[in-house]
């Protein structure tokens, strides 16, 4: 019998972490349109708000990718992106508090 093994490829991502935009950028192939729409709605948060420097954490980008998969999966727009997100957080505090 043949034993199938199944390779992963990725980043391992240290939460702590910060990266410029165009880092930002090219870790989640996206457009810098994209990233001004997420901050525009909420969704990630830049840790300085003058536009040239801005510089994202690691959970930024876990953020981004969940977003992106919520809109290609279920085909969310980037608003009801946001709004999962939060219920999400929310979820998440209250089972920390547990």
């Amino acid at each position: 019998m043949k034993d199938i093994i199944n390779v992963i490829s990725g980043e391992i991502l240290d939460e702590d972490i910060i990266v410029s935009v165009k880092e930002l950028c090219r870790m989640c192939k996206i457009n810098h349109e994209i990233v001004i729409e997420m901050i525009e709605e909420g969704i990630i948060a830049p840790k300085r708000n003058e536009k040239i420097h801005w510089q994202f954490q690691g959970v930024e980008i876990k953020r981004i990718q969940i977003a992106l998969r919520l809109k290609r999966d279920l085909h969310i727009n980037t608003p009801g992106v946001a709004l999962v997100l939060d219920l999400l957080d929310e979820i998440e505090n209250l089972r920390s508090q547990k």
